[in-house]
Protein backbone atom coordinates (compact mmCIF):
# COMPACT_ATOMS: atom_id res chain seq x y z
CA UNK A 1 0.00 0.00 0.00
CA UNK A 2 1.09 3.26 -0.91
CA UNK A 3 1.85 6.32 1.71
CA UNK A 4 -1.66 8.07 1.59
CA UNK A 5 -1.16 10.94 4.04
CA UNK A 6 1.56 13.43 4.63
CA UNK A 7 1.81 14.96 7.98
CA UNK A 8 3.93 18.33 7.95
CA UNK A 9 5.26 20.70 11.09
CA UNK A 10 6.45 23.57 11.22
CA UNK A 11 9.22 22.24 13.47
CA UNK A 12 10.31 19.43 14.80
CA UNK A 13 9.22 21.11 18.76
CA UNK A 14 5.36 20.25 17.36
CA UNK A 15 5.81 16.66 17.26
CA UNK A 16 4.65 16.14 20.63
CA UNK A 17 1.40 17.03 19.26
CA UNK A 18 1.66 15.84 15.54
CA UNK A 19 2.43 12.64 16.98
CA UNK A 20 -1.17 11.90 17.73
CA UNK A 21 -2.28 11.76 14.03
CA UNK A 22 0.43 9.72 12.87
CA UNK A 23 -0.76 7.37 16.30
CA UNK A 24 -4.18 7.29 14.27
CA UNK A 25 -2.82 6.54 11.21
CA UNK A 26 -1.14 3.26 12.57
CA UNK A 27 -4.24 2.67 14.27
CA UNK A 28 -6.02 2.36 11.12
CA UNK A 29 -3.49 0.76 9.14
CA UNK A 30 -2.97 4.02 6.22
CA UNK A 31 0.66 4.10 5.63
CA UNK A 32 2.39 8.07 5.96
CA UNK A 33 5.14 10.32 6.29
CA UNK A 34 6.03 12.93 8.47
CA UNK A 35 8.91 15.57 8.53
CA UNK A 36 9.33 19.32 9.19
CA UNK A 37 8.55 21.99 6.40
CA UNK A 38 8.66 24.99 7.25
CA UNK A 39 6.82 27.77 5.53
CA UNK A 40 9.25 30.80 6.64
CA UNK A 41 12.66 28.88 6.84
CA UNK A 42 12.63 26.60 4.28
CA UNK A 43 9.53 28.09 1.62
CA UNK A 44 11.19 26.33 -1.45
CA UNK A 45 10.86 22.81 0.78
CA UNK A 46 7.49 23.87 1.44
CA UNK A 47 6.31 24.36 -2.26
CA UNK A 48 8.14 21.33 -3.58
CA UNK A 49 6.60 18.87 -1.30
CA UNK A 50 2.88 20.71 -1.44
CA UNK A 51 3.70 20.91 -5.44
CA UNK A 52 4.68 16.90 -5.64
CA UNK A 53 2.39 15.66 -2.94
CA UNK A 54 -0.43 14.35 -5.22
CA UNK A 55 1.79 12.95 -7.92
CA UNK A 56 4.14 10.97 -4.72
CA UNK A 57 0.45 9.35 -4.51
CA UNK A 58 -0.68 11.09 -1.28
CA UNK A 59 -4.28 12.00 -0.69
CA UNK A 60 -4.75 14.34 2.28
CA UNK A 61 -2.11 16.43 3.64
CA UNK A 62 -1.89 17.24 7.47
CA UNK A 63 -0.20 20.69 8.33
CA UNK A 64 0.09 21.88 11.62
CA UNK A 65 2.01 25.31 13.13
CA UNK A 66 2.18 27.68 15.31
CA UNK A 67 2.63 30.72 15.95
CA UNK A 68 1.85 32.80 12.67
CA UNK A 69 0.98 29.37 11.16
CA UNK A 70 1.10 29.87 7.13
CA UNK A 71 2.62 26.35 6.86
CA UNK A 72 -1.40 25.08 5.99
CA UNK A 73 -2.48 27.89 4.15
CA UNK A 74 0.54 28.25 1.95
CA UNK A 75 0.42 24.46 1.39
CA UNK A 76 -3.38 24.40 0.82
CA UNK A 77 -2.51 27.53 -1.77
CA UNK A 78 -0.39 24.95 -4.10
CA UNK A 79 -1.91 21.76 -3.77
CA UNK A 80 -5.00 20.50 -4.87
CA UNK A 81 -5.34 17.95 -2.21
CA UNK A 82 -7.43 18.38 1.16
CA UNK A 83 -5.37 19.76 3.57
CA UNK A 84 -5.89 19.56 7.39
CA UNK A 85 -4.43 22.40 9.59
CA UNK A 86 -3.78 21.55 13.29
CA UNK A 87 -2.75 25.30 15.00
CA UNK A 88 -0.20 24.00 17.73
CA UNK A 89 0.13 26.36 20.88
CA UNK A 90 4.24 26.87 20.52
CA UNK A 91 6.77 28.65 22.68
CA UNK A 92 6.07 31.83 21.12
CA UNK A 93 2.17 31.63 20.42
CA UNK A 94 -0.34 34.35 21.84
CA UNK A 95 -2.16 31.77 24.32
CA UNK A 96 -2.50 29.33 20.89
CA UNK A 97 -5.24 32.12 18.97
CA UNK A 98 -2.68 33.05 16.42
CA UNK A 99 -2.48 29.79 15.35
CA UNK A 100 -6.24 29.41 15.15
CA UNK A 101 -6.74 32.36 13.50
CA UNK A 102 -4.14 32.16 10.76
CA UNK A 103 -5.11 28.73 9.46
CA UNK A 104 -9.24 29.67 9.93
CA UNK A 105 -8.79 32.30 8.44
CA UNK A 106 -8.34 31.88 5.13
CA UNK A 107 -9.64 33.28 1.60
CA UNK A 108 -12.33 32.09 -0.27
CA UNK A 109 -10.76 29.72 -3.18
CA UNK A 110 -7.68 28.73 -0.51
CA UNK A 111 -9.96 26.44 2.09
CA UNK A 112 -8.20 24.90 4.76
CA UNK A 113 -9.86 22.42 7.36
CA UNK A 114 -9.12 23.46 10.79
CA UNK A 115 -8.99 21.38 14.00
CA UNK A 116 -9.27 22.43 17.56
CA UNK A 117 -5.41 23.88 19.63
CA UNK A 118 -3.58 20.74 19.50
CA UNK A 119 -6.00 18.28 18.00
CA UNK A 120 -3.65 16.41 15.66
CA UNK A 121 -5.66 13.62 16.90
CA UNK A 122 -8.85 15.17 15.16
CA UNK A 123 -7.17 15.53 12.19
CA UNK A 124 -5.90 11.97 11.66
CA UNK A 125 -9.40 10.91 12.43
CA UNK A 126 -10.71 13.46 9.47
CA UNK A 127 -7.47 12.20 7.20
CA UNK A 128 -9.48 8.86 7.74
CA UNK A 129 -13.02 10.01 7.11
CA UNK A 130 -11.82 11.94 3.90
CA UNK A 131 -10.08 8.21 3.07
CA UNK A 132 -12.90 5.88 3.94
CA UNK A 133 -15.42 8.08 0.90
CA UNK A 134 -13.23 6.06 -1.48
CA UNK A 135 -12.47 2.65 0.68
CA UNK A 136 -15.13 0.60 2.19
CA UNK A 137 -12.88 -1.29 4.29
CA UNK A 138 -11.46 2.19 6.30
CA UNK A 139 -15.04 3.47 6.32
CA UNK A 140 -16.33 -0.07 8.06
CA UNK A 141 -13.19 0.75 10.42
CA UNK A 142 -14.16 4.46 11.26
CA UNK A 143 -17.69 3.13 12.14
CA UNK A 144 -16.47 0.55 14.48
CA UNK A 145 -14.26 3.17 15.94
CA UNK A 146 -17.14 5.31 16.57
CA UNK A 147 -19.73 2.22 17.61
CA UNK A 148 -16.27 1.72 20.40
CA UNK A 149 -16.21 5.61 21.23
CA UNK A 150 -20.84 5.01 21.85
CA UNK A 151 -20.36 2.38 24.12
CA UNK A 152 -16.83 3.49 25.93
CA UNK A 153 -19.59 6.43 26.77
CA UNK A 154 -22.45 4.00 27.86
CA UNK A 155 -20.55 2.01 30.10
CA UNK A 156 -19.48 5.54 31.49
CA UNK A 157 -22.76 6.36 32.15
CA UNK A 158 -23.57 3.07 34.36
CA UNK A 159 -20.56 3.25 35.93
CA UNK A 160 -21.87 6.83 37.61
CA UNK A 161 -25.73 6.15 37.80
CA UNK A 162 -24.15 2.93 39.98
CA UNK A 163 -21.74 5.61 42.24
CA UNK A 164 -24.43 6.50 44.25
Amino acid sequence: MSIQVGIIMGSKSDLHIMKDAADVMKEFGIQFEMTVVSAHRTPEKMFEYAKDAASRGLKVIIAGAGGAAHLPGMVASITTLPVIGVPVKSSNSIDGWDSILSILQMPNGIPVATVALNAAKNAGLLAVQILATANADLSAKMQQYKDDLKKKIEESAIDLENYS
